[in-house]
């Protein structure tokens, strides 16, 4: 047994079972929902199976005397040693030598495949994360997105999942607005333009390089009198500012005002407006583009949320055909409360104008017409109320909701010592997940956006990061990583080389517990990673690896894997090379392990710290 070692056990329960099921033991429609699961106690065995506790009842029988009818009814295989019952009724195996070792060769022969499947092979499923607004660049929250995002893509295609990654680009609606008169309005500054600043709209430098490269290219040619542009914008929010700092609105209203500013840059710019919309997208879209491909980050497709337009109003007729719209105030409203939805949601208001809600009911069923089976949506924690609305109109419209799946992920805080830093991506004062990967690496931003559970929001500790110690779970992966390395550069420079084949012939010279260990935890990668794939959880494979390095660390420090007769310069004896090459065997199939795993989490594997 190796990589199939649970599928053979459970292979040979099930033929028990059905021996207990022709003798009457256990009814013939009894389901076989038990576990196979391998042991953390080395005297309970290698694997243990609960199968006796979960067939008691319907065998109507005492599930220590179950497990022993099912012990009997087992057939025999070679690589079982001992079978064992504990407890209430659990089950216990104990693998002999030769199968135990097994998964070296596995690891040996797949090498970075090792623990690959083809599970979901044929199955298409679609994953879209990050979809920032292109209006600023991107800032350290939406680095949890991209790290948690392209994780779980490369998990799913590791066990077999056809996977298109997609970031959705919202290049329409009233933020690009914003961010084009922003933009225009510093454009007019650099004109001369004596202009105020709403107080809405995005204050960043780039906005301002941004209007200087539309000056450099087109001059004056655009330029009116800021006067014309906001002679019909209402009063922008005045506030009050109180000893202690806080703001309090005193008169004026921001968000009509920016209204106002946006519809006087387009009644003056006409058809020049899009120039500046353009411009603005397309500078910051490349930006994102940049940064998501530094970090190690990339699409199959980056759909527009403009090339959509075409489709609202066809997925709106047909909501309508099926009575889940209605008429109310002049607004157009969707049924969503007839599919579990808290209220009804506009779909198109007053002013004929559709909604966001309705662009993302034609961008869903956009989606599963594309033929996946699946689709996946990584989403920010403020986004929770908006999944039950989403999956009514897929109810709504046919689509089964459960083939989507909706993955909310926390906020990030980051902190400087005891000072957390503040974020504001409309004021400019932001930190940028470009300036936090200059500063701790993409290793350490990747590992540790993926470490805890998505839904458990993260302090992002900078000094921890950038450390150089045991503390450092990433550093402290990526240096066994590094140490069995280095331990083949030392054999090397002693004259000795790696013998894959006495290593082999010697394995069962590896009887410390500590190695029994190791060699039962590398035989636990597999599961580990369809686990962590199939339930979204990259933090389970970097539990696994933390798991992993540090039984390495403890059996490396512990057991010499050069003798001492090597590193003094004597010649050793057979039984000391022999045992060195069984060790040096079981340190390379660490490594192998430790490098797959490192890199479907986008991580490196480094051969020196």
């Amino acid at each position: 047994m190796s990589q199939t070692q649970i599928d053979t056990l459970a292979s040979l329960f099930n033929d028990a079972i059905q021996t207990l099921q022709a003798d009457g033991t256990l009814p013939n429609d009894w389901q076989n929902n038990s576990q196979i699961t391998r042991t953390k106690d080395l005297s309970h065995g290698d694997f243990a199976s609960n199968i006796a506790l979960t067939a008691a009842k319907a065998a109507k029988a005492n599930p220590r005397q179950l497990a022993e009818k099912i012990v009997n009814a087992l057939p025999e295989n070679q690589d079982i040693r001992q079978v064992e019952i504990a407890g209430p009724g659990f089950i216990n195996v104990f693998l002999n030598s030769e199968a135990k070792f097994s998964v070296l060769d596995d690891i040996f022969t797949l090498q970075e495949r090792f623990g690959l499947s083809n599970q979901f092979d044929g199955q298409k499923v679609q994953v879209e994360f990050v979809s920032a607004n292109p209006t600023s660049s991107l800032h350290v929250g939406h680095g949890r997105g991209a790290a948690f995002g392209m994780s779980v893509s490369n998990l799913l295609e590791a066990i077999g999942y056809d996977v298109t990654r997609e970031y959705y680009v919202n290049d329409a609606g009233r933020q690009m607005d914003i961010l084009a008169t922003s933009t225009y309005l510093r454009y007019l500054e650099l004109n001369g333009q004596q202009i105020t600043f709403p107080v809405n709209g995005y204050q960043g430098d780039y906005v301002s390089d941004i209007a200087q490269t539309l000056k450099m290219q087109h001059g004056d040619s655009y330029v009116h009198s800021f006067a014309d542009v906001a002679k019909d914008a209402p009063e922008d929010a005045q506030f009050e500012i109180s000893a202690d700092g806080e703001k309090t609105v005193v008169s004026g209203d921001k968000e009509a005002h920016i209204d106002g500013l946006i519809a006087g840059s387009k009644v003056l710019l006409g058809d020049g407006y899009e120039l500046f919309l353009n411009a603005a997208l397309s500078s910051i879209l490349a930006d994102i583009k940049d940064d998501l491909n530094d970090f190690g980050v990339s699409y199959e497709c980056w759909f527009s949320e403009r090339s959509i337009d075409s489709e609202i109003e066809p997925v709106l007729q047909v909501l309508d055909e099926k009575g889940y719209l209605y008429e109310k105030d002049g607004n157009i409203w969707f049924k969503s409360t007839d599919f579990g939805d808290e209220k009804d949601r506009v779909v198109r208001r007053a002013n004929g104008q559709s909604t966001y809600f309705a662009s993302d009911i034609a961008y869903h069923k956009n989606k599963f017409d594309r033929g996946f089976d699946k689709v996946i949506n990584v989403w920010g924690a403020d986004h929770h109320g908006y999944v039950p609305r989403v999956k009514a109109a897929l109810l709504a419209l046919g689509i089964d909701a459960e083939r989507l799946d909706v993955v909310l992920v926390q906020f990030v805080a980051l902190w400087r010592g005891s000072e957390k830093v503040q974020m504001s991506s409309r004021s400019g004062q932001f930190v940028t997940l470009r300036d936090l990967r200059a500063e701790v690496g993409n290793d350490a931003a990747r590992f540790y956006y993926v470490a805890r559970k998505p839904e458990v929001h993260i302090d992002f500790d900078l000094e921890l990061a950038k450390s150089q110690s045991k503390d450092n779970q990433v550093y402290y992966i990526q240096y066994a990583h590094a140490r069995v390395c280095r331990v083949l550069e030392k054999l090397q420079s002693h004259g000795l080389a790696v013998d894959d084949t006495l290593g082999l012939s010697h394995q069962d010279l590896l009887t410390a517990p500590n190695e029994d260990e190791l060699i039962k935890l590398l035989a636990g990668y597999p599961a580990t990673l369809l686990r962590a794939a199939t339930g979204y959880e990259p933090h389970v494979l970097t539990n696994y690896l933390k798991e992993l390095a540090a039984l390495f660390h403890g059996w490396y420090d512990t057991n010499r894997i050069l003798p001492v007769s090597v590193t003094s310069g004597e010649t050793p004896s057979a039984d000391e090379l022999d045992l060195m090459q069984a060790r040096l065997r079981l340190s390379k199939a660490v490594r192998q392990v430790l490098a797959n795993g490192l890199g479907l989490l986008g991580l490196s594997a480094p051969s020196s710290m």
